[in-house]
Protein backbone atom coordinates (compact mmCIF):
# COMPACT_ATOMS: atom_id res chain seq x y z
CA UNK A 1 0.00 0.00 0.00
CA UNK A 2 1.02 3.45 -0.51
CA UNK A 3 2.76 5.15 2.51
CA UNK A 4 -0.40 8.19 1.93
CA UNK A 5 -2.93 5.53 2.19
CA UNK A 6 -1.98 4.42 5.27
CA UNK A 7 -4.30 5.36 8.38
CA UNK A 8 -3.30 7.57 10.99
CA UNK A 9 -4.36 7.47 14.68
CA UNK A 10 -4.58 10.37 17.26
CA UNK A 11 -6.10 10.44 20.43
CA UNK A 12 -9.30 8.68 19.98
CA UNK A 13 -9.91 9.51 16.28
CA UNK A 14 -8.51 7.79 13.32
CA UNK A 15 -7.66 9.07 9.60
CA UNK A 16 -8.16 7.41 6.62
CA UNK A 17 -4.81 8.40 5.08
CA UNK A 18 -1.83 10.69 5.46
CA UNK A 19 -3.41 13.94 3.32
CA UNK A 20 -4.28 16.90 5.23
CA UNK A 21 -5.57 19.82 3.15
CA UNK A 22 -3.92 23.18 4.49
CA UNK A 23 -5.50 25.89 5.86
CA UNK A 24 -5.54 28.57 3.67
CA UNK A 25 -7.62 31.48 3.51
CA UNK A 26 -10.03 32.06 0.91
CA UNK A 27 -10.83 35.44 2.07
CA UNK A 28 -14.70 35.09 1.00
CA UNK A 29 -16.64 35.35 3.93
CA UNK A 30 -19.09 38.09 4.98
CA UNK A 31 -18.08 41.20 6.70
CA UNK A 32 -19.53 39.31 9.80
CA UNK A 33 -17.01 36.61 9.51
CA UNK A 34 -19.76 33.87 8.37
CA UNK A 35 -19.59 30.72 6.00
CA UNK A 36 -20.72 31.17 2.66
CA UNK A 37 -21.92 28.89 -0.09
CA UNK A 38 -18.60 29.04 -1.23
CA UNK A 39 -16.84 27.28 1.51
CA UNK A 40 -19.07 24.37 1.36
CA UNK A 41 -18.44 23.81 -2.56
CA UNK A 42 -14.92 24.65 -1.58
CA UNK A 43 -13.76 22.03 1.09
CA UNK A 44 -16.41 19.39 0.42
CA UNK A 45 -14.78 18.77 -2.91
CA UNK A 46 -11.75 18.23 -1.64
CA UNK A 47 -13.20 15.58 0.90
CA UNK A 48 -14.67 13.75 -1.95
CA UNK A 49 -11.34 14.34 -3.73
CA UNK A 50 -9.76 11.72 -1.15
CA UNK A 51 -7.71 14.32 1.18
CA UNK A 52 -8.28 11.94 4.04
CA UNK A 53 -8.30 15.51 6.76
CA UNK A 54 -9.17 19.52 6.07
CA UNK A 55 -7.84 22.25 8.05
CA UNK A 56 -10.40 24.98 7.67
CA UNK A 57 -8.50 27.76 6.92
CA UNK A 58 -7.52 30.40 9.91
CA UNK A 59 -10.85 31.75 11.82
CA UNK A 60 -10.39 34.87 14.03
CA UNK A 61 -11.34 34.33 17.68
CA UNK A 62 -11.98 38.21 17.83
CA UNK A 63 -13.51 40.38 15.18
CA UNK A 64 -10.40 42.70 14.91
CA UNK A 65 -8.25 38.95 14.94
CA UNK A 66 -9.17 39.00 11.36
CA UNK A 67 -6.30 39.14 8.60
CA UNK A 68 -9.06 41.07 6.43
CA UNK A 69 -12.82 42.08 6.51
CA UNK A 70 -13.76 39.14 4.81
CA UNK A 71 -12.04 35.82 7.16
CA UNK A 72 -13.99 33.53 8.66
CA UNK A 73 -14.69 34.42 12.02
CA UNK A 74 -15.71 31.81 15.45
CA UNK A 75 -15.86 34.77 17.36
CA UNK A 76 -19.44 34.45 18.09
CA UNK A 77 -22.84 32.04 19.04
CA UNK A 78 -23.91 33.36 15.57
CA UNK A 79 -21.05 31.82 13.82
CA UNK A 80 -22.08 28.14 14.45
CA UNK A 81 -24.67 27.14 12.27
CA UNK A 82 -22.80 28.03 8.97
CA UNK A 83 -19.89 25.94 10.62
CA UNK A 84 -22.11 22.79 11.48
CA UNK A 85 -23.43 22.81 7.67
CA UNK A 86 -19.54 22.85 6.53
CA UNK A 87 -18.43 19.85 8.97
CA UNK A 88 -21.41 18.03 7.91
CA UNK A 89 -21.11 18.53 3.97
CA UNK A 90 -16.92 17.73 5.03
CA UNK A 91 -17.58 14.51 7.00
CA UNK A 92 -20.30 13.36 3.67
CA UNK A 93 -17.54 13.46 1.91
CA UNK A 94 -15.24 11.22 4.02
CA UNK A 95 -12.78 13.48 5.80
CA UNK A 96 -12.41 14.82 9.48
CA UNK A 97 -13.18 18.18 9.34
CA UNK A 98 -10.51 20.43 11.05
CA UNK A 99 -10.25 24.54 12.37
CA UNK A 100 -7.32 26.72 12.07
CA UNK A 101 -8.06 29.18 15.41
CA UNK A 102 -6.43 32.30 14.86
CA UNK A 103 -5.11 35.61 15.37
CA UNK A 104 -3.78 38.30 13.14
CA UNK A 105 -2.03 40.67 15.70
CA UNK A 106 -0.34 43.33 13.94
CA UNK A 107 -0.68 41.69 9.87
CA UNK A 108 -4.89 42.48 10.06
CA UNK A 109 -5.91 44.44 7.58
CA UNK A 110 -9.12 45.79 8.91
CA UNK A 111 -10.52 49.16 9.83
CA UNK A 112 -10.69 48.62 13.87
CA UNK A 113 -7.59 48.90 16.01
CA UNK A 114 -5.14 45.91 15.60
CA UNK A 115 -2.95 44.74 18.76
CA UNK A 116 0.38 42.53 19.34
CA UNK A 117 2.88 42.13 21.84
CA UNK A 118 4.79 45.57 20.83
CA UNK A 119 3.63 48.51 18.85
CA UNK A 120 5.86 47.61 15.92
CA UNK A 121 4.55 47.82 12.29
CA UNK A 122 4.02 44.56 9.84
CA UNK A 123 5.48 47.39 7.10
CA UNK A 124 4.56 50.56 6.14
CA UNK A 125 1.17 49.68 4.81
CA UNK A 126 0.04 48.56 7.49
CA UNK A 127 -1.39 50.38 10.83
CA UNK A 128 1.08 50.60 13.85
CA UNK A 129 -0.66 47.92 16.56
CA UNK A 130 -1.96 48.79 19.78
CA UNK A 131 0.09 46.63 22.34
CA UNK A 132 -1.48 44.14 24.43
CA UNK A 133 -2.08 44.83 28.26
CA UNK A 134 -1.96 41.75 30.49
CA UNK A 135 -5.87 42.64 31.06
CA UNK A 136 -6.19 42.15 27.16
CA UNK A 137 -4.04 39.08 26.94
CA UNK A 138 -5.83 37.36 29.76
CA UNK A 139 -9.29 38.06 27.30
CA UNK A 140 -7.80 36.79 24.75
CA UNK A 141 -6.65 33.41 26.55
CA UNK A 142 -10.77 32.84 27.36
CA UNK A 143 -11.33 33.98 23.28
CA UNK A 144 -9.45 31.07 22.36
CA UNK A 145 -11.01 29.07 24.86
CA UNK A 146 -14.48 30.09 23.53
CA UNK A 147 -13.76 29.57 20.00
CA UNK A 148 -12.09 26.15 20.86
CA UNK A 149 -15.76 25.02 22.50
CA UNK A 150 -17.59 26.52 19.82
CA UNK A 151 -15.70 24.65 17.22
CA UNK A 152 -16.52 21.40 18.91
CA UNK A 153 -20.20 22.43 19.21
CA UNK A 154 -20.24 22.48 15.27
CA UNK A 155 -18.80 19.02 15.37
CA UNK A 156 -15.02 19.53 14.25
CA UNK A 157 -12.71 16.85 15.55
CA UNK A 158 -9.10 18.20 15.07
CA UNK A 159 -8.27 21.99 16.36
CA UNK A 160 -5.35 23.72 15.53
CA UNK A 161 -3.76 27.00 16.82
CA UNK A 162 -2.24 28.95 14.74
CA UNK A 163 1.30 30.05 15.75
CA UNK A 164 2.93 30.64 12.21
CA UNK A 165 3.32 32.62 9.59
CA UNK A 166 3.85 36.04 11.38
CA UNK A 167 0.34 36.08 13.13
CA UNK A 168 -0.27 36.90 16.48
CA UNK A 169 1.46 33.71 18.31
CA UNK A 170 4.15 33.95 16.68
CA UNK A 171 4.65 37.62 17.33
CA UNK A 172 5.12 36.53 21.08
CA UNK A 173 7.78 33.88 19.94
CA UNK A 174 10.09 36.31 17.97
CA UNK A 175 12.21 38.49 19.02
CA UNK A 176 11.74 40.38 15.96
CA UNK A 177 8.26 41.28 17.14
CA UNK A 178 8.41 40.85 20.67
CA UNK A 179 10.14 43.82 22.75
CA UNK A 180 7.99 43.37 26.29
CA UNK A 181 9.85 43.48 29.28
CA UNK A 182 7.23 41.66 31.18
CA UNK A 183 6.33 37.89 31.93
CA UNK A 184 5.44 37.74 27.77
CA UNK A 185 8.41 39.65 26.84
CA UNK A 186 11.50 38.29 24.91
CA UNK A 187 14.27 37.53 27.53
CA UNK A 188 13.50 33.79 27.86
CA UNK A 189 11.73 30.67 26.14
CA UNK A 190 9.37 30.50 29.07
CA UNK A 191 8.06 34.20 28.55
CA UNK A 192 8.14 33.67 24.86
CA UNK A 193 5.59 31.03 25.13
CA UNK A 194 3.72 31.69 28.05
CA UNK A 195 0.66 33.02 26.37
CA UNK A 196 0.67 30.48 24.08
CA UNK A 197 0.81 27.62 27.09
CA UNK A 198 -2.15 29.62 28.84
CA UNK A 199 -3.82 29.10 25.55
CA UNK A 200 -3.53 25.23 25.59
CA UNK A 201 -3.65 24.80 29.40
CA UNK A 202 -7.47 26.63 29.04
CA UNK A 203 -8.14 24.03 26.25
CA UNK A 204 -6.75 21.25 27.76
CA UNK A 205 -8.59 21.52 30.65
CA UNK A 206 -12.01 21.39 29.49
CA UNK A 207 -11.11 18.81 26.72
CA UNK A 208 -8.23 16.56 27.08
CA UNK A 209 -9.19 14.35 24.08
CA UNK A 210 -9.96 16.67 20.87
CA UNK A 211 -6.40 16.30 18.84
CA UNK A 212 -4.88 19.79 19.16
CA UNK A 213 -1.94 21.17 16.19
CA UNK A 214 -0.38 23.54 16.47
CA UNK A 215 1.17 25.50 13.51
CA UNK A 216 4.54 26.22 14.32
CA UNK A 217 7.02 28.86 11.33
CA UNK A 218 10.17 26.67 12.22
CA UNK A 219 12.50 29.89 11.20
CA UNK A 220 11.65 33.66 10.65
CA UNK A 221 14.25 33.65 8.23
CA UNK A 222 16.20 36.91 9.36
CA UNK A 223 18.94 38.13 11.32
CA UNK A 224 18.08 38.22 15.04
CA UNK A 225 14.95 36.34 14.07
CA UNK A 226 14.01 32.10 15.39
CA UNK A 227 15.62 29.35 13.77
CA UNK A 228 14.44 25.99 14.00
CA UNK A 229 16.58 24.82 17.03
CA UNK A 230 14.52 27.66 18.78
CA UNK A 231 11.38 25.82 17.43
CA UNK A 232 12.39 22.66 18.74
CA UNK A 233 12.29 24.23 21.79
CA UNK A 234 9.10 25.48 21.46
CA UNK A 235 7.70 22.52 20.31
CA UNK A 236 9.10 20.54 23.06
CA UNK A 237 7.06 22.99 25.58
CA UNK A 238 3.74 22.57 23.29
CA UNK A 239 3.54 18.94 23.43
CA UNK A 240 3.85 19.20 27.60
CA UNK A 241 1.12 21.47 27.38
CA UNK A 242 -0.87 18.54 26.03
CA UNK A 243 -0.29 19.09 21.78
CA UNK A 244 -0.60 16.15 19.97
CA UNK A 245 0.55 17.11 16.54
CA UNK A 246 3.28 19.92 15.42
CA UNK A 247 2.28 21.31 11.85
CA UNK A 248 5.48 22.34 10.43
CA UNK A 249 5.64 25.69 8.03
CA UNK A 250 7.84 28.43 8.25
CA UNK A 251 8.52 32.23 7.46
CA UNK A 252 6.23 35.21 7.83
CA UNK A 253 7.10 37.28 10.71
CA UNK A 254 8.79 40.29 9.07
CA UNK A 255 8.54 41.15 5.37
CA UNK A 256 12.71 41.71 4.73
CA UNK A 257 12.91 37.51 5.20
CA UNK A 258 15.09 35.52 3.28
CA UNK A 259 14.45 32.23 1.79
CA UNK A 260 15.38 29.56 -0.83
CA UNK A 261 11.81 28.12 -1.97
CA UNK A 262 12.05 24.64 -3.95
CA UNK A 263 9.84 21.64 -3.50
CA UNK A 264 9.73 20.26 -0.23
CA UNK A 265 12.11 22.58 1.48
CA UNK A 266 10.14 22.89 4.92
CA UNK A 267 10.36 18.98 5.13
CA UNK A 268 13.50 19.09 6.80
CA UNK A 269 12.19 21.24 9.91
CA UNK A 270 8.90 18.70 9.99
CA UNK A 271 11.90 15.84 9.97
CA UNK A 272 14.32 17.74 13.04
CA UNK A 273 10.85 18.35 15.13
CA UNK A 274 9.50 15.02 14.84
CA UNK A 275 13.14 13.49 15.51
CA UNK A 276 14.41 15.45 18.71
CA UNK A 277 10.28 16.15 20.33
CA UNK A 278 9.01 12.70 19.42
CA UNK A 279 5.67 13.83 18.56
CA UNK A 280 4.15 14.07 14.89
CA UNK A 281 4.40 16.11 12.57
CA UNK A 282 2.97 17.39 9.01
CA UNK A 283 5.25 18.16 6.39
CA UNK A 284 4.45 20.83 4.25
CA UNK A 285 5.91 23.19 1.28
CA UNK A 286 5.70 22.54 -2.93
CA UNK A 287 4.82 19.14 -1.79
CA UNK A 288 2.59 18.33 -5.13
CA UNK A 289 4.00 14.60 -6.26
CA UNK A 290 2.89 11.23 -4.94
CA UNK A 291 5.95 10.26 -5.77
CA UNK A 292 7.28 13.40 -3.17
CA UNK A 293 4.71 12.13 -0.34
CA UNK A 294 6.10 8.53 -0.84
CA UNK A 295 9.57 9.44 -0.16
CA UNK A 296 8.76 11.94 3.11
CA UNK A 297 6.78 8.98 4.48
CA UNK A 298 8.77 6.43 3.57
CA UNK A 299 11.50 7.89 4.98
CA UNK A 300 9.91 9.48 8.37
CA UNK A 301 10.61 12.97 8.11
CA UNK A 302 6.94 13.37 8.96
CA UNK A 303 3.69 11.45 9.95
CA UNK A 304 1.18 13.82 8.22
CA UNK A 305 1.57 15.11 4.64
CA UNK A 306 0.03 18.67 3.90
CA UNK A 307 -0.90 20.11 0.99
CA UNK A 308 -2.30 23.33 -0.37
CA UNK A 309 -1.82 25.09 -3.32
CA UNK A 310 -1.67 21.93 -4.83
CA UNK A 311 -5.44 20.78 -4.06
CA UNK A 312 -6.49 24.57 -5.01
CA UNK A 313 -5.09 23.36 -8.50
CA UNK A 314 -6.48 19.56 -8.65
CA UNK A 315 -9.04 18.85 -6.14
CA UNK A 316 -9.23 15.40 -7.21
CA UNK A 317 -5.50 14.72 -6.95
CA UNK A 318 -5.30 11.87 -4.86
CA UNK A 319 -8.38 9.49 -6.41
CA UNK A 320 -6.72 10.18 -9.90
CA UNK A 321 -3.24 9.49 -8.73
CA UNK A 322 -3.94 6.10 -7.35
CA UNK A 323 -5.51 5.16 -10.21
CA UNK A 324 -1.30 5.46 -11.97
CA UNK A 325 -0.30 2.81 -9.30
CA UNK A 326 -1.58 -1.45 -8.67
CA UNK A 327 -3.77 -0.35 -5.61
CA UNK A 328 -6.98 -1.57 -4.38
CA UNK A 329 -9.10 0.11 -2.30
CA UNK A 330 -12.83 -0.28 -1.20
CA UNK A 331 -15.71 1.48 -3.24
CA UNK A 332 -16.56 3.81 -0.39
CA UNK A 333 -12.87 5.43 -0.63
CA UNK A 334 -14.41 7.03 -4.05
CA UNK A 335 -17.53 8.90 -4.37
CA UNK A 336 -20.16 6.46 -5.09
CA UNK A 337 -21.48 9.27 -7.48
CA UNK A 338 -18.29 9.52 -9.47
CA UNK A 339 -18.00 5.57 -9.85
CA UNK A 340 -18.03 5.29 -12.95
CA UNK A 341 -15.31 7.49 -13.70
CA UNK A 342 -13.16 5.31 -12.00
CA UNK A 343 -14.24 1.97 -13.58
CA UNK A 344 -14.52 0.10 -10.82
CA UNK A 345 -17.96 -1.19 -10.93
Amino acid sequence: MLNILKSFNVNNLTLKNRLVMSPMCMYSASEEGFIEDFHITHYATRAYGGVGTILVEANAVLPEGRITENDLGIWNDKHIAGHTKLVRCIEEGGAVAGIQLAHAGRKAEVRSNIYAPSPIRYSKDYKIPIELTKEDIKNLVKNFKSAFIRAKKCGYKIMEIHAAHGYLLNEFLSPLTNKREDEYGYKSYENRFRLIGEIISEIRNCDDRTPLLIRFSASDYAEGGYTIKDTVIFAKMAKEFGVNIVDVSSGGVVEEQKLNVYPGYQVDFAKAIKEEVDIPTIAVGLITTLEQTEQILGSGYASLVAMGRNLLRYPYFLINKIKEYDVELAENYYPKQYLRSFEIR
